[in-house]
């Protein structure tokens, strides 16, 4: 089954968008595989942006990302990596639909509320470095009828 990490980032608890943002995950019948409620510290942070070091905003990026406190999420379920990704919106809170995370809840890029892995190579990545040992081994009362 698929996996993805998901993030909600520190404006996103602050407003205390949590239970909403794990409410629309369950909904859709995703599995909830791990959970962290972390403050990040720098070099942390500039790990898991790695990619994105070079782009002008980067010192932004990661000066808010430590900010505050995140909750760092595994999702499991069939197709959760371009799911998940509807269900947040485009990176871009002007951009995204209303009904999703983004298009509700966010009003700019800078503050946009949540993260999610844009593939299953980025979804591995992230879920080793966020969860280096792995989620915790938990097995569902749920049976698995809803991707059968």
């Amino acid at each position: 089954m698929e996996q993805t990490f998901i993030m909600i980032k520190p404006d996103g608890v602050q407003r205390g968008l949590v239970g909403d943002v794990i409410s629309r995950f369950e909904k859709k019948g995703f599995y909830l595989k791990g959970l962290k409620f972390i403050n990040v510290d720098r070099p942390f942070a500039e790990k898991h942006y790695e990619d994105l070091s070079a782009k002008p905003f980067f010192s932004g990026l990661v000066d808010y990302i430590i900010s505050g406190p995140v909750v760092a999420m595994i999702w499991e379920g069939k197709n959760v990596v371009l799911t998940g990704r509807k269900i947040i919106g485009a990176t871009n809170p002007a951009e995204s639909a209303p009904g999703t995370i983004r298009g509700d809840y966010a009003i700019e890029i800078g503050r946009n509320i949540i993260h999610g892995s844009d593939s299953a190579e980025s979804a591995r990545k992230e879920i080793a470095l966020w969860f280096p040992d792995g989620p915790a081994n938990w097995q569902s009362s749920v049976h698995h009828w809803i991707y059968e």
